[in-house]
């Protein structure tokens, strides 16, 4: 997916992809994926998936669950509405054109929000991660799973060298999982619960059930 800071440009190169995002990805991230929403739907019946795309993974959630999906792409959601008609979907309960860092909900609405492969491409990663601490009730998660480098690794020089040109063909590369892990410790109000392994992680971050109310609210 384009990683670039431009929301019209991040638009339009998403009408692009939505032709064949499946084709390239379906198989390549089905196991993040499957991760994410499996912790997700632990925690409860609510559950929003922020970067919903193309709805890769909505076949994934159980039946009984009431799942939104946000994405900023109308493009791409459109390839999510055939799917959740041709596949009976019944669980998937709105699909929107919605901006991470500005989401349409009351606060405390969802047991449990998932952002896949998507937060790395937010322009302001801790603003979206405060939307979705916004939305979401006591006790449950914030589950992100993407291609995220270990703090101090082997590797993590070579990929921060790298980002630059891999950026150009939507990838990033020097997302360190201490950006989600710091966040979740300033805030007071998370702990992080798992942390995966391997080249695409998924990460679990709980906020504490005597959490109280976030005050941001983006229709003001």
């Amino acid at each position: 997916m384009p990683a670039t800071d431009d929301l019209d440009t991040q638009k339009r190169a998403y009408a692009t992809w939505a032709k064949f995002y499946d084709n390239v990805y379906q198989h390549m991230l089905a196991r993040p994926q499957r991760e994410a929403v499996a912790a997700a739907c632990a925690c409860g019946r609510d559950i929003l998936e922020i970067g919903v795309g193309t709805g890769l993974t909505l076949p994934y959630f159980t039946p009984g669950s009431n799942v939104f999906g946000a994405d900023l792409s109308f493009d791409m959601l459109k390839v999510a509405h055939r799917k959740v008609a041709a596949q009976q979907l019944t669980h998937v309960r709105g699909l929107m054109v919605m901006d991470a860092c500005r989401l349409g909900f009351g606060p405390e609405r969802f047991d449990a929000v998932t952002a896949q492969f998507v937060i790395t491409l937010v322009p302001n990663p801790e603003q979206a991660l405060a939307e979705m601490d916004r939305v979401l009730k006591p006790g449950g998660e914030i589950i992100v799973s993407s291609r995220l480098i270990d703090d101090g690794g082997l590797l993590a020089p070579l990929w921060t060298a790298l980002a630059p040109l891999m950026r150009r063909i939507g990838w990033s590369t020097d997302f360190k999982v201490s950006r989600l892990t710091g966040w979740a410790a300033a805030t007071g109000r998370y702990e992080t619960v798992h942390v995966g392994r391997g080249y695409f992680k998924v990460v679990r971050l709980r906020k504490r059930a005597s959490a109280a109310p976030a005050r941001s609210d983006p229709l003001d």
